[in-house]
């Protein structure tokens, strides 16, 4: 009755009154070349945060013996490099917050806002704290699958399906390896034991709790995903890709006005 009455008004057909607020839904939708710029612009950091890592860790010897993470703590001279290192960190995930509502809407937005409170709070406190070997090696390990993620929406964009499909095994396996076995079992294990429990302990315990809680939940859904795929010939979705709220799809809609 809406759309005959608009109609009468507009002194159009129902179909073209239709077809105007099909439009004017897709206006509302992030377009394509948005979400590949999105990509673009994360893997970027994540690829050069990551390297960047890696070669300023690579000679460092409490990276390869953690114990020589706590030599002389809390009096530990703060390379500048890896002051700068934290820096960029903490720009980049601070520039994640403040960019969240103007960014395209992920079916995890919930948990990416928990996730990014939870790593800026860490940053701040492990600097605060001198903490910087350990939180250097916390990062790089975060770092190390987050730009393949995001080379394989670039390539789900691009609509290269083979070779997406590949790299995003490459990511599940990395993300799987450096969340669910690296960072709990090695990096965090040694956290654990080498301070008794006061305040500014208790909170970083809070939230690198609360991070690896996530990664378990991420875990769950990479792993249901290529499950998926592979034994029930599901249709390849990234998990934690962008998605919008609206039930049709872009490609429905504009079938439907070219019908």
């Amino acid at each position: 009755r809406d759309l005959i009455s608009l109609a009468k008004q507009s002194d159009l057909l129902v179909k073209k009154v239709e077809t105007w607020f099909r439009h004017r839904r897709l206006q509302d939708r992030p377009r394509l070349m948005k979400k590949f710029c999105e990509a673009s612009w994360r893997f970027m950091f994540y690829f050069t945060s990551f390297f960047s890592g890696v070669a300023l860790l690579y000679d460092k010897p409490w990276v390869w013996d953690h114990n020589l993470c706590w030599l002389r703590y809390p009096q530990q001279p703060l390379l500048p490099a890896l002051g700068w290192f934290y820096l960029l960190e903490l720009s980049f995930y601070c520039s994640l917050v403040v960019t969240l509502p103007f960014d395209v809407k992920r079916k995890d937005f919930k948990e990416q806002i928990i996730h990014h409170i939870a790593t800026i709070t860490l940053i701040f406190v492990s600097y605060c704290a001198n903490l910087i070997r350990f939180g250097t090696m916390v990062m790089l390990v975060h770092d190390a699958s987050d730009y393949i993620l995001e080379l394989a929406k670039m390539l789900h964009y691009m609509k290269r399906k083979r070779l997406c499909e590949g790299v995003f095994i490459v990511f599940a396996v990395a993300f799987i390896i450096s969340r669910l076995v690296i960072f709990p079992l090695t990096t965090y294990y040694y956290f654990v034991t080498k301070f008794q429990l006061f305040f500014v302990i208790c909170l970083l315990h809070t939230f690198l709790m609360i991070l690896q809680m996530l990664h378990i939940f991420w875990s769950y859904l990479i792993i249901q995903m290529i499950v998926g795929v592979i034994f029930h010939s599901a249709t390849r979705k990234d998990a934690r890709s962008d998605t919008e709220e609206s039930e049709r799809s872009e490609a429905e809609d504009l079938a439907k006005d070219k019908e």
